[in-house]
């Protein structure tokens, strides 16, 4: 059974910092480089931050490229994903979502090469 559950959002002001977190079955998790996207109201879900199930080689967005650190834990099938989010801005209001993919390296950033995707954590950025 696949699950992805995410958590830690919430309503917080710029220049503030936020951890993410999603919890995911061994089936979603194990052996999988898994991605970070988020969608903003009235746009596309948009690619946020990968990292490999190997060697944990992160990649980012351009958009958040040195204020954001993706992170997992493999070990003692904890089987979660992080996404650390400092110096927030308004424009990273979304709702955030973590999802796997078979395509182990390089991970990509399209979505439709991932595979599954939970229900989200929204995050809301106060100016």
């Amino acid at each position: 059974q696949v699950q992805l559950v995410e958590s830690g959002g919430g309503l917080v002001q710029a220049g503030d910092s936020l951890r993410l977190s999603c919890a995911a079955s061994v089936r979603a998790f194990n052996r999988k480089s898994m991605g970070w996207f988020r969608q903003a109201p009235g746009k596309e879900r948009e690619f946020v931050a990968n990292i490999t199930w190997f060697a944990n080689i992160p990649s980012y967005a351009d958009s958040v490229k040195g204020r954001v650190t993706i992170s997992r834990d493999n070990a003692n099938a904890k089987n979660t994903l992080y996404l650390k989010m400092n110096n927030q801005k308004p424009e990273d209001t979304a709702l955030y979502y973590c999802a796997p993919t078979n395509n182990v390296y390089p991970p990509p950033r399209k979505e439709s090469e991932y595979d599954y995707w939970g229900q989200g954590t929204q995050v809301t950025v106060s100016s």
